[in-house]
């Protein structure tokens, strides 16, 4: 799974550790997200999107081999 997390947070100036703090989770975690080396929740899923006041859709979108 693929995501625009980093971009939607460069749109709104925020930093990972302010994503962190909002949603709820690490930086750590949120860093992991990113990445792709972690796959977030339904629940983590849908509060990131609802923060970024966009459909979960056009923040996480799957690849061909997911």
């Amino acid at each position: 799974m693929k995501n625009s997390i980093k971009v939607a947070r460069a749109e709104l100036r925020m930093t990972q550790q302010q994503l962190a703090d909002a949603i709820g989770v690490s930086r750590q975690t949120v860093n992991a997200i990113e990445s792709s080396r972690f796959v977030p929740s339904t629940l983590l899923a849908l509060k990131i999107a609802r923060l970024f006041d966009k459909p979960v859709e056009t923040i996480f979108s799957l690849e061909e081999d997911d």
